[in-house]
């Protein structure tokens, strides 16, 4: 298995090149390339400002050189392996190095602290959301294939269906009109993560002689909610279908059959033969689902205003603030990349015909 999982990571490196030289064409291929920046600022820049602007551009990307040249430029900068510099240009050798990936042009920060700062807040929303997600289609998927045909099996397949094909942009609206409107319910906030008033707060839940503080931690997840719906409603609801039939699949397969026939009990055909072998084409969808719930991030965070990778790339697109593209691009790759690498092995280990050479 060391070798399978060993030669799989090994793959990540001519994908990932792939991905980059994708992503640096198409930047480089807009009207202007990547300094295209330069001339949209330059009524807003002193000629002092413009001059360091460009010279940081030439001296990342060399615009005065070949495409191809600046390409390598970048992906060296980009790269944990590499020729690094320090801050006057001189090479300092090859080797392991901390990765550069460039300055914003609007924010005037560096774009690995803009991601320190907003990767962990989209992975939370996505590390909450997986679970829920397979919980809930799991649990649906399997009681709706056990009482085929039956009240819950219709309800359940109707209402799924429903929510698939409710877009997520809508959902998003109509939760904040309903959930978070004055003139409505009112139960959740409209958006961002904290209470203008969270940092008085005590950390957890706690009864004060004003009443009832719901705390820094309990404010942070009742923020959440809205946002977590929207994220899960349509994996569930996919998930949940695709649970049901390999589940009836299964349940009619000889295997299935044999261990009813020889008296096992009807707990353990339906998790320990069943639903083990139900899960294949659930871990085989898992590797598209980080994906998708990545993508739709950025809508999520974009209507509850929650800053995170989402919306910094939609920021940095209207902006045309192509370090944050390329480098959000890349992050992103590399999670999708590491869900593929999960997946196969949630595959190989769930399915013991799989061979690892």
């Amino acid at each position: 298995m060391a070798t399978y999982v060993l030669r799989r990571i090994l793959l990540f490196i001519p994908t990932l090149l792939g991905i980059t030289v994708l992503v640096f064409a198409v930047m480089a291929i807009t009207p202007g390339g990547v300094g295209k920046a330069v001339v949209n600022m330059q009524g807003e820049m002193n000629p002092q400002e413009r001059k360091q602007l460009e010279d940081y551009l030439n001296r990342r990307y060399g615009l005065d050189k070949p495409i191809y040249v600046q390409y390598l430029r970048w992906l060296n900068r980009v790269s944990p392996i590499g020729v690094s510099y320090d801050e006057k240009g001189q090479s300092q050798g090859f080797g392991i190095k901390w990765p550069d990936l460039g300055t914003s042009f609007i924010k005037q920060r560096p774009v690995i602290d803009l991601i320190g700062e907003m990767l962990p807040i989209t992975l939370l929303l996505n590390l909450l959301a997986l679970p829920l997600v397979y919980t809930i289609a799991i649990g649906t998927g399997i009681y709706a294939s056990h009482f085929r045909g039956k009240a819950f099996d219709t309800i359940s397949g109707f209402v799924l269906l429903a929510l698939w094909c409710l877009p997520t942009i809508w959902v998003g609206i109509m939760l904040i009109y309903f959930f978070a409107n004055d003139d409505m319910l009112h139960w959740f906030p409209t958006g961002d993560l904290h209470d203008i008033t969270a940092t008085t707060m005590p950390f957890m839940p706690a009864a004060t002689e004003q009443g009832f503080q719901r705390g820094w931690l309990l404010d942070y997840f009742w923020h959440l909610v809205l946002p977590l719906v929207c994220l899960t409603y349509g994996g569930f609801a996919y998930l949940s279908k695709l649970t049901r039939s390999a589940m009836l699949e299964n349940s009619s397969s000889d295997f299935v059959r044999t261990a009813r026939a020889k008296g096992v009990a009807a707990r353990d055909v339906l998790f320990r033969h069943t639903f083990r072998n139900s899960l294949l084409p659930l871990i085989t969808v898992a590797a598209h689902i980080l994906p998708s719930l990545l993508g739709g991030s950025i809508i999520v965070e974009s209507i509850f205003q929650i800053n995170g990778m989402g919306r910094l790339m939609i920021e940095a697109a209207f902006l045309k603030d192509y370090e944050i593209i390329m480098s959000v691009t890349l992050v992103a790759s590399v999670l999708v990349l590491v869900s593929y690498l999960i997946a196969d092995l949630g595959y190989a280990i769930a399915d013991p015909r799989v061979s690892y050479e």
